[in-house]
């Protein structure tokens, strides 16, 4: 089922630094002229960060900030409507500057794992360690995807919606590396079937279109993400490892797209577009895959989200993710 979705060259992972929704939403559209994204602005404060504005997807279900972290509770509150507000106000924002715009157009969340790693339920222990709990928050987020997904449908009709899980807390929910509350044990790694299941069941709201995984941490789990039903893996390429070599080879086989994460997500110095994008020309030698196959398997993206630049590097982050692009297409070898 992969091989239908064609992805555009290069876009950029959510976060955006700043708290100006127009100005976010006109640097994306501006740099991806063929795959802008809902940015996300969590300098705004709680309810912009990613497990915030994620808890206000939630239906029936509500969480508010307390000194520890978001924790559920039993009606929207105040931090309930900021989230939901600022998100209206990023939906105006992007709405305004794609009008009469026909592509692809990705949308993120926060995935079911590392959302359970960090809500809290009432007691103040993660959600994590109550499997009830955990079905039920993963049932709440589907309903909550599907109510956002056919909003911004409805607000760029033209759009193409690619939605994007991020999930970096995926490998320590499955190794059992996630902290209780006390922070002296940690919470017993998740079965692996019922992770892949909880992941189909929320890649399954848009089973019609394109879906990514982002995790910006090391061990990706790029077999478990592909029999999830992802079409698409989103990672830091500077953390692949030959480990990953063989799994990655057989994603690619099978028609799972690779977002590679090339250009760092923090200010420093930018190497030129060829120079970026070397790591995956050598990782396409060392897996033996034909050159002609790169720009039809890789998206460029910043290694992970922008929150943590300067504006003006995030500009210029965005701009050098098409140009390394552009350098792969034209010169795979």
């Amino acid at each position: 089922m992969n091989a239908h979705f064609s992805f555009a060259p290069a876009t950029g992972i959510g976060s955006m630094p700043g708290g100006d929704a127009r100005e976010a939403a006109k640097a994306v559209t501006g740099s991806f002229e063929d795959f802008p994204y809902l940015a996300e602005l969590p300098a705004r404060g709680p309810g912009a960060d990613m497990i915030g504005r994620t808890a206000g997807l939630l239906v029936e279900l509500y969480a508010r900030v307390e000194p520890s972290g978001w924790r559920l509770g039993d009606r929207p509150g105040r931090d309930t409507r900021r989230a939901r507000s600022w998100l209206v106000e990023d939906l105006d924002a992007l709405e305004e500057f794609t009008q009469g715009y026909e592509g692809q157009v990705k949308v993120q969340a926060v995935g079911p794992w590392t959302l359970a790693a960090a809500l809290e339920l009432r007691n103040g222990e993660s959600v994590l360690a109550d499997p009830g709990a955990c079905r039920d928050l993963t049932a709440s987020l589907a309903e909550g995807l599907r109510v956002h997904l056919a909003e911004v449908q409805r607000r760029i009709p033209g759009a193409r919606l690619v939605l994007q899980l991020d999930e970096p807390s995926l490998t320590a929910v499955l190794r059992g590396h996630v902290r209780t509350a006390s922070g002296y044990r940690t919470h017993r790694a998740v079965d692996r079937q019922v992770v892949e299941a909880a992941l189909r069941e929320i890649l399954g709201v848009h089973a019609g279109g394109p879906s990514v995984v982002h995790s910006c941490a090391p061990d990706v789990p790029f077999a478990l993400l592909r029999r999830a039903g992802a079409t698409a893996v989103s990672f830091d390429a500077a953390l692949l490892t030959e480990r990953d070599d063989d799994t990655i080879g057989e994603a690619v086989e099978a028609g799972t797209r690779l977002f590679a994460g090339v250009v760092p997500g923090t200010d420093g110095p930018l190497s030129d577009p060829a120079g970026s994008v070397m790591g995956v020309r050598t990782l396409w030698r060392r897996l033996g895959l034909r050159p002609g196959l790169l720009a039809e398997s890789v998206t460029i993206t910043p290694a992970c989200g922008l929150a943590g630049a300067s504006p003006e590097y995030a500009r210029k982050a965005l701009a050098h993710c098409v140009r390394a692009a552009r350098s792969l297409a034209d010169n795979p070898e």
